[in-house]
């Protein structure tokens, strides 16, 4: 059963109800107030008049038009009946009567006419509030990120009250949302909407039947999934993409760094070699010698260049081999110091005997061999490295620690990217990875390694690895 007007049927009913109980009623008081066998007045026809007056406003403040006109037709009869002579008939002697009673008509048209479109305008900006907090919501969700599109199927299924709300792109299910508690009505019974969001998806919606209204805010929702679908491939598009550029980046400053750091220990080791190879050249021992150590010298630089260089290509990858086994950290540290020069350099020990950490023994040694050698040469004369280890909780910190000029904080980032030297002017000192390779290495271990300063001017490093319990 439908409601007439404006108001819910529930109050129209409330104004039936109103009307059909209050008339009696009222009709009893005042014939009871009221003597039968006097005659009555113009001012006690005026007053029971304005009584039936009030009743009527009062029902159609509750119930809107409809009752208030029966109550209006009621109250005339009642009043025409039992107060106005001749009493006891329908007939209306006085022309003042017509006219009170006609005027009572009016004032109940009239009043529930004002309820009608005061509850019209109620429930329009009941609506639009609705509606608008719910747009608000569908932007907000499309604000909110990776997350939008589940948060708009969620809040549209909430917002309308249906069994379960469904986003489709060809045949593929992206998201569904299903209402927790049971949903009046057999499944068979409920109605299921499709809403196209675009290219190839569409919304399915199970439950109610939608209005207009209803219709008109989902277009606002779907035009938002169809932004925040859009939004998401082109995310996934980027995210493919990233790789690529990542690798051309890799690509680019490769070929820059060929330009100069790899032909010029391979020029050296050239020119070392065709002067001895040349028998117009007459060298003494010393020259000859002296050559040798420059090819000697420079196809190492070449080599350890290639060789970072081939294991920056596997970072990049993802395809660099670690073998993790228990570490000492004194065996590898006196290895590493091996490695840097013959007879070791000057770097003062600060280290547990008992100490072993979960790591490469190969990756953790080039570890720290580069970044003692950092620390040598930045180090001031004088003042010699320090290499301390300590262990907290389950995990060990090694911290190659020196007085040099240290790295601005706003810069720290930047020494682990490949290619990256403090003021990348220096090409004597590299092609600048060797930081880079670093931190890839000690993450490829299950560590970090990051970059501290030190109390009283300086640097430390810090490598973190997983300790062993001896």
């Amino acid at each position: 059963m439908r409601a007439l007007g404006a108001l819910s049927l529930r109050r129209q009913l409330s104004g039936f109800a109103v009307a059909i109980i209050g008339l009696p009623l009222l009709t009893w008081w005042l014939s009871s107030a009221t003597s039968s066998d006097a005659p009555s007045s113009d001012a006690a026809t005026t007053t029971v008049v304005l009584l039936y007056q009030l009743l009527v406003v009062v029902v159609a403040l509750v119930g809107g038009i409809w009752p208030a006109l029966v109550a209006a037709l009621g109250a005339g009869i009642l009043l025409d009946y039992f107060f106005i002579a001749p009493l006891y008939t329908v007939t209306i002697a006085a022309p003042q009567h017509i006219v009170a009673l006609v005027v009572s008509l009016l004032v109940a048209a009239l009043v529930s006419f004002v309820v009608d479109q005061a509850a019209r305008r109620l429930r329009a900006a009941r609506e639009s509030a609705a509606e608008s907090e719910q747009l608000a919501t569908a932007a907000t969700a499309v604000l909110g990120g990776d997350d939008a599109i589940e948060a708009l199927v969620r809040g549209l299924r909430q917002a309308f009250g249906l069994a379960s709300a469904t986003l489709v792109a060809g045949q593929v299910t992206i998201f569904t949302d299903v209402r927790a508690e049971p949903v009046g009505g057999s499944p068979e019974r409920q109605s299921e909407s499709i809403v196209p969001v675009g290219g190839s998806a569409r919304l399915v919606l199970r439950g109610r039947a939608l209005t207009a209204a209803d219709r008109r805010i989902l277009a606002a929702f779907s035009s938002q999934l169809g932004a925040a679908l859009e939004r998401r491939a082109l995310a996934a598009e980027a995210e493919e993409m990233r790789p690529i550029a990542a690798a051309d980046r890799l690509r680019s400053a490769l070929l820059s760094a060929v330009g100069h750091d790899l032909r010029r220990p391979l020029a050296a080791a050239i020119a070392a070699v065709t002067s001895l190879r040349s028998p117009e050249v007459q060298l003494s021992v010393s020259d000859r010698d002296e050559l040798l150590a420059t090819a000697d010298e420079s196809l190492q630089s070449l080599a350890g260049l290639v060789t970072d260089l081939l294991d920056a290509s596997r970072l990049q990858a993802g395809v660099l081999g670690v073998t993790l086994e228990d570490v000492a950290v004194d065996e590898i540290v006196g290895d590493a110091l091996d490695e840097l020069t013959s007879p070791p350099p000057a770097v003062t020990l600060r280290l547990d005997p008992q100490l072993a950490v979960i790591a490469d023994p190969a990756l953790l040694k080039r570890v720290i061999v580069n970044l003692l050698a950092n620390a040598l040469r930045f180090s001031p004369v004088g003042s010699a490295p320090v290499l301390q280890a300590d262990a907290s909780m389950s995990r060990v910190r090694l911290r190659v620690i020196d007085r040099g000029p240290g790295i601005p904080a706003s810069r720290r980032a930047e020494v682990f990217l490949p290619f990256q030297r403090l003021g990348d002017t220096d090409n004597a000192t590299g092609i600048g990875l060797g930081l880079a390779l670093s931190k890839g290495f000690v993450e490829g271990m299950g560590g970090t390694l990051a970059a501290e300063d030190t109390p009283g001017g300086g640097l430390t490093m810090v490598i973190d690895l997983a300790g062993v319990t001896r």
